[in-house]
């Protein structure tokens, strides 16, 4: 199976090839695309001064769908300065069409000057950035690497949890889920790219945002349900069996499905990166390959860790500390979410002051983001606790029960 799994992700890259590339072809620097961009969102200014709010907000979106996203600028603004400073600038995208919603004439006119400001700051790190082999390498590796952490962590977590448990036998559920999502991944990077307009955009954002919802929710199912047997699964051979019989059919397809929904959501995406990092180069097209391929080396020497620690760490810790690792997973998975759904107009955007943006965590400046994510924590830490001092009273039941060497000692 896991040659099964090299193989199509091999395949996977062959398309990446063949795809049709970032509509780049018309500027030769990132500066210009800037132009286009101030005159685009001024114009939306303009638009909603007339009095049509509404046709001025879609005069950002277009700005945002048809040439921040369309062209590739916020996948090489992530790949080449920060994630971070990717946020920040989609936000303030964001932040101008709420204030002209409002009717805000000076927040308006601020979002969408501090907006102007940050896309020629960028244009001019990029464009200022000489091109060399190591930059695009670097570029390259870190992509594969961001966008496959989250995927490799959630994978090789269910896995070693199978395999630790006594039931290796269903890992190939796992694989088959995994092998499915980079299919599909394929399958919508070829939607997305054959899909034109801002329309396009918005609807990725939002099936990028619904997908990452759905995996918070599965995702906090497999953690619940992991820690619920960590306290079983630390004493006697009988609470052990329990462990092992407990794994029914309903639970391998969570587990699998879990696994999924964590390579779905980041395969798509990584293609379209891809595409946008070939079209920016042209010197160096065979460091891009390099970078990929050391990045994937480098997630298969984090799977095989994740695998070897699962060996060498008592039942109970390893137990707990999948659980824990998928609930921080679930936290962020809500944050990604909340802020794909805000990009893509379904979910409003309000200012959170004081907080900075941690990508990785998925942690990100607005109350809708962040309000969620502190009662799933709230939530999450309960359940823990609940759980817990279910396993405590299995436990008890266990070390009474007549024929327990340890009772009878």
């Amino acid at each position: 199976m896991r040659k099964r799994l090299v193989t199509v992700a091999a395949i996977l890259l062959a398309f990446i090839c063949v795809l049709p590339a970032t509509v780049f072809a018309a500027y030769e620097t990132w500066n210009q695309v800037v132009d286009d961009m101030e005159t685009i969102l001024n114009d939306s200014y303009d638009i909603y001064m007339s009095g049509d709010a509404e046709a001025g907000k879609d005069k950002v979106d277009e700005a945002y769908f048809g040439f921040y996203e369309k062209l590739g600028y916020e996948k090489t603004v992530m790949a080449y300065i920060s994630g971070e400073r990717a946020a920040k600038v989609e936000y303030e995208f964001s932040f101008a069409k709420k204030a002209m919603i409002a009717g805000d004439d000076a927040a308006a006119r601020e979002s969408l000057d501090n907006l102007i400001r940050y896309l020629r700051e960028d244009a001019n790190t990029l464009d200022g950035t000489k091109e060399s082999a190591v930059g695009v390498f670097v570029a390259s590796l870190l992509i594969i690497t961001r966008e496959g952490f989250e995927a490799i962590l959630v994978v090789g977590a269910i896995i070693a949890y199978l395999v630790k448990s006594g039931n290796k036998q269903h890992n190939t559920a796992v694989y088959i889920g995994s092998l499915i999502a980079l299919a599909l991944s394929v399958v919508m990077a070829f939607i997305l790219n054959a899909l034109s307009g801002a329309n396009s955009g918005e609807n990725q954002e939002i099936v990028e945002g619904v997908t990452m919802l759905i995996a918070v929710a599965v995702l906090f199912y497999v953690s619940n349900w992991m820690v619920s047997k960590a306290e079983a699964a630390a004493w006697t051979t009988y609470i052990e069996g329990m462990v092992q019989a407990s794994i029914t059919r309903g639970s391998v397809l969570s587990l699998a499905f879990a696994a999924f929904l964590a390579v779905f959501r980041e395969g798509a995406e990584t293609i379209l990166f891809y595409q946008a990092l070939l079209a920016g180069t042209n010197t160096y097209v065979n460091m891009v390959w390099l970078g990929l391929a050391v990045g994937c080396v480098l997630l298969v020497v984090i799977y095989i860790l994740i695998r070897v620690l699962s060996f060498r760490l008592p039942l109970k810790p390893f137990f707990l500390g999948t659980s824990v690792l998928l609930a921080v997973m679930c936290i962020s998975f809500l944050g990604s979410g909340i802020k794909e759904l805000q990009e893509g107009n379904v979910i409003s955007v309000t200012a959170a002051p004081g907080v900075g943006t941690v990508d990785i965590l998925g942690i990100y400046p607005t109350l809708e983001t962040l309000v969620p994510q502190i009662i799933l924590l709230v939530v999450t830490v309960g359940t823990f606790v609940v759980q817990m001092r279910k396993g405590r009273r299995l436990r008890a039941m266990a070390e009474s029960a007549p024929g327990n060497d340890a009772n009878e000692k």
